[in-house]
């Protein structure tokens, strides 16, 4: 019996390669090149070590991002499962005997290159969240039975993530989370209910699970001063360079914070604060547009989907891009605590990168079976 064409997709490889969005496409690699631009100032204009690496990184992600794509949303759907229970794996792996650097347990080193699973993770809780609810009435997600798994399978990387420790991608993961759970029609009052939860959480979670450095970050937050030669440097530092950036900026690496080494971390966690500086407030604002136009170009693509496990997909990897920029800008602007989070497609980093490209992927593979309905029972191959 011939199967239903809303069932599968019909269209061949050239097909699906015509049906990229490839507006969005270009809004990348042009996001990406001011990253490329800022790490080669970050390196006082070298392309080494960093700005050639992350060409390099960008070049593979687009070809992953390319074969992600054009993957049937059905197999994305079929092994949803499989890809979070690997991802739990490898967090596990850094649990036990992961790679120490810069106070953190966060890699695996496999040699060659070594991976960050947090990362990845945060792909595979999307993916997981988008199988379980793909087919789930309203109904069901009135029932706080129904949604005790997905929100358990949430905290258990959470857990693991914060142990690393890495606050902000377990924060960001439990947000991304959340808003698919949004997306998914849960009752406002589970919401206020769960707030209530992680209100009473706050006590034991600053005795027992953060690190001092940690606490020492939120209190830095609400007064940076105590500590400005400890956990206020970054963010006094980072604060003096968006300043001293004004309208139109120093140019082009002529900043006076990040080169004369006074701006830590420049070409990761505050690569924001360098190109503020070096371009000002103007050039600030033009990148952050070029965010939002990218944030617009994924929301409309995911919204566009008929299917419920393209539309989470979608939701859930467009909520993380937002999250991830948002945090980042915020914490150095010193409106939210430092965290670590890098800047997506500008800070140095190979995991981060080539798991947002994989996201991005998803996004357009979403958008090239936007119109294919995907029925209860197609995860078991009907």
């Amino acid at each position: 019996m011939a199967k239903s064409p809303f069932r599968q997709s019909d269209m061949n490889l050239g097909q699906r390669l015509w049906q990229i969005n490839w507006s969005f496409v270009l809004l990348i690699s042009i996001t990406a090149s001011i990253g490329f631009g800022m790490l080669y100032s970050a390196a006082n204009g070298s392309f080494d070590p960093w700005a050639s690496r992350q060409m390099l990184r960008f070049i593979a992600g687009v070809f992953l991002m390319l074969i992600v794509a054009v993957i049937d949303i059905h197999v994305w759907l079929r092994y949803a499962y499989l890809i979070y229970l690997i991802s739990l794996l490898l967090l596990l792996v850094v649990e036990f005997s992961g790679t120490i650097g810069m106070g953190a347990q966060r890699w695996i080193d496999l040699g060659v290159f070594t991976i960050q699973p947090s990362e990845i993770m945060k792909i595979s809780i999307i993916l997981l969240l988008a199988r379980y609810f793909y087919a789930s009435r309203l109904e069901d997600v009135s029932r706080i039975s129904h949604l005790l798994m997905p929100i358990l399978l949430m905290v258990i990387p959470a857990v693991l993530i914060v142990r690393q420790p890495d606050l902000g991608t377990s924060v960001l993961l439990i947000a991304t989370g959340i808003a698919m759970l949004f997306v998914v029609g849960v009752r406002i009052w589970m919401f206020i209910l769960g707030a209530f939860v992680t209100i009473g959480a706050i006590i034991p979670l600053w005795q027992f699970v953060l690190r001092d450095y940690q606490k020492a970050r939120l209190l830095t937050f609400i007064n940076p001063e105590r500590d400005p030669l400890g956990a206020g440097y970054h963010i006094l530092q980072s604060k003096i360079a968006l300043g001293s950036g004004g309208l139109f900026g120093k140019g082009f690496m002529g900043g006076s914070q990040s080169h004369l080494s006074f701006l830590p971390e420049k070409q990761t966690d505050f690569i924001f604060t360098m190109l503020a500086e070096e371009f000002g407030l103007v050039g600030g604002l033009l990148l952050i547009a070029l965010y939002i136009l990218l944030l617009v170009y994924a929301f409309v693509m995911s919204l566009r989907c008929r299917s419920q496990f393209g539309r989470l997909i979608g939701i859930g990897v467009s909520t993380s891009f937002f999250l991830n920029v948002f945090v980042n800008i915020a914490m150095v602007m010193g409106l939210v605590p430092v965290v670590g989070m890098p800047l997506p497609l500008i800070s140095y980093g190979g995991t981060a990168m080539l798991t947002l490209m994989f996201s991005f992927g998803l996004l357009l593979c979403v958008y090239i079976h936007r119109d294919v309905q995907i029925s209860p029972g197609s995860a078991d191959g009907d």
